[in-house]
């Protein structure tokens, strides 16, 4: 692996007429290992790349002599275009009752704070994109007011994917590797979005805007989706949880533990990898701490990082 440097750094960047910033929930280890995150990883994606995953990645829980695990950021990146907000997902939440991921359930957390920090007033969201439907992108789609679920954002359009709304119905009574916990996340929030006329289901591809457009990126779940940012001669990916570590860069075949359909997973891996690393698109995953950004180029018959975006470290 290349010695990788980091530019100068700021709170934002501008692709074209596209100001892009980040709100940070939190951020952290999230107590799995990176063999139990990611089942049948080669250890050669782990092993030697400590330049690579350390601090942002990996970290070492206690005392030196304890295993390391993986590191994940909750957040929600703020795309400003033609006038309009854009939000790309929405963490995990507070006051969420998740008992299947207990560090998950009843958050407390100054999410929304952060959001005013970025000069995000709820009430000034024009979108809010759900990648996906998993409880820790949508958990900020709603927030509890005197004991109800209520839109957090109510005057945005909640753009999810068809093929997610149809899967998580609970009425569908589908099997997921998520479990009955699914249940609730729909419950708290997808179904208040449903009742109050704000959910804009899509398939295939959707136009935000002159700039903006999501596309179907399946694997993750079957409604997986990517946003890709188009503003005259910038381009860059905004692509979800189809990647959660670089080192399913250094190696395109590791899939998380939480992807329902590993093969499209590995496959939409690869073909995003193969576009970004043929036109040096800057891509920005969902979970990435430290710079959030990275390119990737092509290495033999496998990618590596390139180079990580100048934003500020976290």
């Amino acid at each position: 692996m290349n010695s990788i440097t980091s530019l100068e750094t700021s709170s934002t960047l501008t692709f074209g007429d596209v100001v892009v910033t980040r709100a940070v929930e939190s951020v952290g280890s999230i107590g799995m290992q990176p063999e139990q995150f990611f089942p049948g990883t080669d250890p050669s994606a782990w092993e030697g790349h400590e330049d690579l995953l350390r601090p942002h990645f990996l970290e070492t829980d206690g005392d030196s002599t304890m295993t390391s695990t993986a590191r994940t950021a909750f957040q929600t990146w703020i795309l400003r275009s033609g006038g309009k907000t854009v939000l790309i997902d929405a963490a995990i939440g507070n006051d969420k009752d998740r008992a299947d991921v207990p560090s998950w359930s009843h958050l407390q957390t100054a999410f929304l704070e952060r959001l005013a920090d970025a000069g995000v007033i709820p009430e000034e969201v024009d979108f809010v994109v759900n990648t996906h439907l998993h409880a820790d992108h949508v958990g900020w789609n709603t927030r509890l007011v005197q004991g109800e679920w209520v839109p957090t954002f109510p005057n945005a359009s909640y753009l999810m994917p068809a093929e997610d709304l149809a899967f998580w119905n609970p009425q569908a009574n589908n099997t997921t590797i998520m479990g009955p916990g699914s249940h609730t996340v729909w419950a708290d929030s997808i179904q208040p979005l449903l009742d109050a006329g704000l959910v804009t289901s899509w398939s295939g591809e959707f136009r935000i805007d002159d700039a903006l457009t999501l596309e179907a990126a399946p694997g993750h779940t079957p409604g997986a989706s990517i946003l890709r940012l188009r503003s005259g001669d910038a381009e860059a990916l905004f692509i979800g949880d189809t990647v959660h570590s670089p080192a399913q860069v250094v190696d395109a075949h590791t899939s998380s533990c939480f992807d329902e359909d590993v093969a499209q997973a590995n496959t939409t891996r690869r073909r995003i990898f193969t576009e970004a690393a043929e036109k040096n698109l800057p891509l920005f995953a969902a979970h990435f701490g430290g710079h959030g950004g990275f390119t990737v180029r092509a290495v033999g018959d496998g990618f590596e990082i390139a180079g990580w975006q100048p934003l500020d470290a976290i």
